[in-house]
């Protein structure tokens, strides 16, 4: 057979559609432009992304984050709901991004799957743009990349990139934290993108319908009552962007951490100076429904429910005890659950850098 009697080849018979990564970009566009704020110059399809810091800032440092939405994926894809994983997406680095103290000012994303379903990529796309208005920042660019026999059908992964600016002398770095400062919780919307893994084996010993009804608890108020247990397991995670810049306006935050994998005994460690541990207080706050469902279905022990899960806790924040009632008073305004959970004391010898009581 001569080279002219070979069929043809294109790159969609290698499985790469070029029109449908153009449909998705133009069904996207419109997410984006909701997202823009001060310093976005020009729109999506350039080679890069233009963003001028804005004037305001006088020594702006950059703080920049990363990271996915782990296994919770395999969950969006088995129950296929994919609205939620694009804020998960923005919330991880976010979060992250403000511990520093610093403000988000644009946001991409990475979107990797095996066959581009344009529809189901669009929805995730539409979460991202949404977590982006959360935190206030511009949804800049990002990737769609198609990859035949890369992913099994049906499956893509995420990866998110924030880019934040924070006044050189503004940067929170925990180093004047001292002991008796006071250790505030802010209350999570669930196991944000955390220990999906341990929940996923959870499940599945369990042998549970996910969308079998599933009771929050009383004191849950912001739950809606009884939804299905698909509901609690995957709910967005929450963004503390706005209230707690609102917040650092008002006051002096010495530092914050955001609890993500490893708990509070893995992340509070992470903003205490040497010789200082966080004693936390668990009687502080009721450890909502799903983490009492999750313990008690998995048989996980108390230990490794602090190493694994927030517990009800996203972000702590660590303020001195003259501000705490007024910094507790301010969050509640701003629509925040928040707790006094502990405190700042000095680690004795061999003791562990966060102490749960």
């Amino acid at each position: 057979m001569t080279s002219l009697e070979r069929q043809s080849l294109s790159y969609r018979d290698a499985g790469v559609d070029i029109d449908a990564g153009d449909a998705l970009v133009e069904r996207i566009k419109p997410f984006a432009r909701k997202t823009a704020r001060e310093g976005v110059l020009g729109g999506l399809g350039g080679f890069g992304a233009l963003f001028e810091i804005p004037k305001r800032f006088r020594e702006p440092v950059l703080v920049s984050g990363t990271d996915g939405v782990g296994t919770k994926l395999k969950l969006a894809f088995e129950l296929d709901r994919h609205d939620g994983v694009g804020i998960d997406l923005v919330a991880m680095s976010v979060n992250d991004v403000l511990v520093q103290g610093a403000e988000p000012l644009f946001f991409l994303d990475y979107f990797a799957c095996g066959k581009l379903d344009v529809d189901r990529a669009a929805t995730v796309v539409e979460g991202v743009a949404t977590g982006c208005e959360r935190a206030g920042c511009a949804l800049l660019g990002g990737e769609t990349a198609e990859m035949p026999g890369m992913y099994p059908d049906g499956e893509y992964d995420l990866a998110g990139f924030a880019v934040g600016a924070v006044e050189k002398s503004r940067i929170i770095t925990g180093a004047d934290i001292i002991p008796g400062d006071v250790l505030i919780g802010l209350g999570s919307s669930g196991a944000h993108s955390n220990g999906f893994s341990l929940i996923r084996k959870i499940l599945a010993r369990a042998r549970v319908d996910l969308n079998s009804p599933f009771d929050y608890g009383a004191s849950d108020e912001k739950s809606g009552g009884k939804r299905s247990l698909a509901d609690a397991v995957m709910a967005p995670t929450r963004i503390y962007v706005k209230p707690v810049l609102a917040l650092l306006e008002k006051l002096r935050i010495k530092g914050m951490a955001h609890i993500t994998g490893g708990g509070l005994v893995e992340n509070l460690p992470r903003t205490l100076p040497d010789k200082l541990k966080a004693v936390v207080e668990k009687s502080a706050w009721e450890r909502p429904a799903l983490f009492r469902w999750l313990q008690e279905e998995g048989g996980v022990a108390e230990a490794e429910m602090w190493r694994v899960f927030n517990c009800g806790v996203g972000m702590v924040l660590i303020v001195s005890r003259e501000d705490a009632s007024d910094a507790r008073t301010f969050l509640a305004a701003q629509g925040e659950t928040a707790f006094e959970i502990g405190e700042v004391a000095v680690r004795g010898e061999g003791e562990a850098p966060t102490i749960v009581v």
